[in-house]
C-alpha cells in the first residue's frame, strides 16, 4: 500500500490529572510532521513490480493532526520500460477509532509520473480495521489514459471506474516479529475483464530500534496473462 493510513488522537484522563499535567496537555501541539526513507530490492505494488524487478529508493513526508486529518507526499524510482523513471504521490486522508477494536480511514491519492505519458491517475478509498483484520476498496476517479488511443484494446492503463479490493491480516509474533498476510483483486473497467487479476502476499518484519524496520516479503499474481513468478524481496524503512 503506497499510502499508509495515519490516525492521531489526544487522550486525556482529566479526572486523574493535576493542574500541572493539565497545563502540559493543553499546551501540547496537535500537529506533527514525520519523514520516512526506504530501500527495497523490488518495488511491488498490488502484486506487480514497478521497477522491472530491480531495487528502489523511496521516501516521503507526512503531516498529521490530532483530529485525524493527515496529508503527505511520497516518491520512488520506477521502470516501466518506456522511459518513465519515477513516481510522485500526493495524498490526504481522515481516520479515527470507534473503540479499541474498530477504526476507519478515508483517503484520496494522486499518482503522478512526471516523465511518463498518459500515466497519471487518482483514487479515493476507504478502509476499516477490526482487531487484526483490515479491508478496503479504492476507486479510480481520474486517469490521463481515459481518452488515450489503445485503452479499449486492453493496455494496462488506469482509467476512471477501475476498482481495487483488498484485505490484510496483521499478527504479532514472538521475538518482536510482525506478520502481514494480504491479498487484493483489481477490477478494470476496460477490456471486459480481460485484464482483471487477483494477487496474494505475505510479509515478516522486525523493528530494529534506531536502525529502522526490516522486512522479508513474498508476492504473487494469480493470473497467467501477467508475470506469475513469485516475487521474493527484502525491504528496509525508517521513520524520522
Amino acid at each position: 500500500m503506497k499510502m499508509q493510513p495515519i490516525s492521531a488522537a489526544l487522550v486525556l484522563g482529566a479526572a486523574t490529572l493535576g493542574a500541572g499535567a493539565l497545563q502540559t496537555a493543553a499546551a501540547e501541539d496537535p500537529n506533527s510532521v514525520s519523514a520516512n526513507l526506504g530501500v527495497v530490492s523490488n518495488y511491488i505494488w498490488r502484486g506487480q513490480t514497478q521497477t522491472d524487478n530491480k531495487p528502489a529508493v523511496q521516501g516521503g513526508v507526512d503531516y498529521a493532526h490530532s483530529s485525524g486529518f493527515s496529508a503527505g507526499t511520497w516518491a520512488s524510482n520506477v521502470d516501466f520500460g518506456d522511459g518513465t523513471n519515477y513516481e510522485w504521490d500526493l495524498y490526504a486522508g481522515f481516520g479515527g477509532a470507534i473503540n479499541d477494536d474498530f477504526s476507519y480511514n478515508l483517503n484520496a491519492i494522486y499518482y503522478a509520473y512526471p516523465d511518463g505519458r498518459d500515466l497519471d491517475f487518482s483514487e479515493i478509498g476507504a478502509s476499516a480495521t477490526y482487531k487484526w483484520l483490515t479491508a478496503g476498496v479504492a476507486y479510480t476517479v481520474y486517469g490521463q489514459a481515459d481518452d488515450a488511443p489503445g485503452v479499449a484494446n486492453g493496455q494496462a492503463m488506469f482509467i476512471q471506474g477501475d476498482l481495487y479490493y483488498n484485505a490484510a491480516l496483521e499478527f504479532e509474533l514472538p521475538y518482536d516479529l510482525g506478520l502481514n498476510i494480504h491479498g487484493g483483486y483489481y477490477d478494470f473497467r476496460y477490456n471486459d475483464g480481460g485484464n482483471d487479476y487477483g494477487h496474494v502476499g505475505a510479509s515478516i518484519s522486525r523493528k530494529a530500534g534506531e536502525f529502522g524496520t526490516f522486512s522479508f516479503n513474498y508476492d504473487q499474481v494469480l493470473r497467467n496473462t501477467y508475470d506469475e513468478d513469485p516475487k521474493i524481496w527484502v525491504g528496509w524503512n525508517k521513520e524520522f
